[in-house]
């Protein structure tokens, strides 16, 4: 591996196993009967990839494109994403990935923004993506990804006149906008190899073998986490890709089972909706030792693990700074939310506002650096065409993440993000510590806590639940959603208010957008709200509570 890890690209890693180990699996996608593409599944070596990759290389060079130039790629979890995205960092060009349940005005701010030379879309989306280029005033081609052998547009500005190596840039990841418009970071194949080694190195529970391992990822090729964390570790490990379309339970056991996975990723959602599943034969059949992600409840974590046989790692991370902590100890109690300690490479702090550390036990803000003489390399060194927001992210040689953690003996703790911090009569309350609390409540399926003004403690906890199917949304249940979290949390972090709403919007990735709840609307107005200060003042009248807050 050290060879691969000294590679100038990702791509040239990936070729030194198809050189090697050609028969070895490298990209495979589970067989599934509906879809219209590859319904038998795929499996495809090492020197397969290198063999159709190369043929796109040929095609891209061939046309003009080279280093430095951008290429939007709107296709999807298919192999084809995987491997033009090899191609194009072969030849030194920026991938800009599209979210294919974007809409016209969604493509058009980042096509437009990254100022792309070529579109590659699957069919379904031209219509779409015609209409957002015409909103930018530029001239973008647009190719269907089934016509790609014909001639290409060739890209109207001139490559750079020079190889990509580590530090070139290779893909434009934008956020996924939870609040206000998407940021362009910039990740270069430096970052790949970073990330990829601290992947690796993770050992305890999550130790990989080198060319034994097949991970299955349901998460989109267009994010982060998906390509440009977990699909660079498994190419230095000289280990298989299995991508799925996206998360389907009823099939979740199956897809695993017929590809031979031996670990997984997965998001917070993930584990709740298959525990609520009844038991079937084949959960069991499995080959998973561990899967990797973030956002599950120590509890719920405990029985998933035991109910189907395979460990959870909790991990922390961003689109910026990649994978940076891993849960991987083998001795914990299965009550703490750790996120693990040891950050590879990397430096870390808890600070207050006015940047001063924090001693372990009081939550602060998170910021990380790369280790040596550059804070940044390997990580977010800017983000594109926005010189503020990168100023503001890195000050003084740290990056500010903008989370809440803590250091606890078991390691550190994700708290909440800074933005959604509560502050009530000089509380500082966590919504995800009351979201974690509520969700174990029987008829809740879903929650998101929000701040609302209130004149006299500055802000009061609002939550947003979406119920169980055939559960009413009554004012008795609200009361009774305000006594189970009164015996739970303290009297100050209790809803003041609750809205039962239908659904809650959330990212392709399902993050929550909770600036779109109410939108521009006064939630306290909604019809669907409970007002329940009262009734919380005149519970909360008892030992431990100060229900004068």
């Amino acid at each position: 591996m050290t060879d691969m890890m000294n590679s100038g690209t990702l791509w040239l890693a990936l070729l030194d196993t198809a050189h090697s180990q050609p028969h070895l699996p490298c990209i495979a996608i589970p067989p599934r009967n509906e879809r219209d593409y590859y319904p038998d599944g795929v499996l495809w070596s090492y020197g397969e990839v290198a063999s159709r990759t190369n043929q796109l290389i040929e095609h891209y060079a061939a046309a003009g494109y080279g280093h430095g130039h951008r290429v939007s790629l709107l296709l999807e979890n298919r192999p084809e994403f995987m491997l033009h995205f090899l191609a194009l960092n072969a030849l030194g060009c920026w991938v800009v990935p599209l979210n294919p349940e974007f809409r016209t005005d969604d493509f058009a701010f980042i096509l437009g923004h990254s100022e792309v030379d070529l579109i590659v879309t699957l069919a379904p989306h031209t219509e779409n993506l015609t209409a957002a280029v015409t909103v930018t005033g530029r001239v973008i081609p647009i190719v269907d990804v089934a016509m790609f052998n014909d001639a290409l547009p060739a890209p109207l500005r001139p490559e750079k006149n020079s190889p990509p190596g580590r530090s070139s840039e290779s893909v434009l990841m934008y956020t996924s906008g939870t609040t206000g418009m998407p940021k362009g970071c910039i990740i270069s194949n430096e970052y790949f190899f970073f990330a990829g080694e601290r992947y690796l190195g993770a050992g305890g529970t999550m130790t990989i073998e080198h060319g034994a391992e097949r991970l299955y990822n349901p998460l989109p090729l267009f994010y982060a986490n998906g390509l440009a964390i977990a699909n660079p570790a498994m190419i230095l490990s000289r280990n298989c890709m299995i991508f799925s379309d996206r998360f389907h339970p009823a099939t979740w056991w199956q897809e695993i089972v017929e590809t031979e996975a031996t670990m997984i990723h997965y998001l917070g959602i993930i584990p709740p909706v298959l525990m609520a599943r009844e038991e079937e034969v084949i959960e069991r059949r499995h080959k998973v030792r561990f899967g990797v992600g973030a956002g599950v409840d120590p509890a719920l974590r405990v029985a998933f693990e035991k109910r189907f046989g395979m460990t959870l790692v909790e991990i922390y991370g961003m689109s910026e700074i990649g994978i940076c902590s891993f849960d991987v100890s083998t001795d914990r109690d299965g009550k703490t939310r750790s996120i693990g300690r040891d950050m590879p490479g990397m430096e870390f702090q808890i600070i207050d506002d006015d940047g001063n550390r924090h001693p372990p036990g009081t939550p602060g803000e998170l910021r990380v650096r790369r280790t040596g003489p550059n804070p940044r390399l390997g990580l977010l060194e800017e983000y594109f065409r926005d010189p503020a927001t990168t100023a503001e992210v890195w000050q003084d040689g740290w990056f500010h993440t903008g989370d809440i953690l803590v250091e606890e003996p078991a390691g550190l703790v994700f708290v909440d993000r800074k933005k959604h911090m509560i502050r009530r009569s000089g509380q500082n309350i966590s919504a995800a510590e009351i979201e974690a609390t509520l969700r174990t409540h029987a008829a809740v399926r879903e929650i998101a806590v929000i701040p609302i003004p209130d004149d006299l403690r500055d802000e009061e906890v609002f939550a947003c639940i979406i119920l169980e199917d055939g559960i009413a949304g009554t004012d008795e249940l609200a009361d009774e959603l305000v006594r189970f979290t009164l015996e739970r949390l303290a009297y100050f972090k209790v809803p003041g208010w609750v809205a039962f709403l239908d659904e809650l919007p959330t990212t392709y990735s399902q993050k929550l957008r909770k600036g779109e709840i109410f939108g521009d609307a006064d939630p306290t107005a909604d019809p669907r709200t409970v007002d329940l200060r009262q009734v919380k003042q005149s519970r909360g009248k008892g030992p431990g509570n100060n229900a004068a807050k």
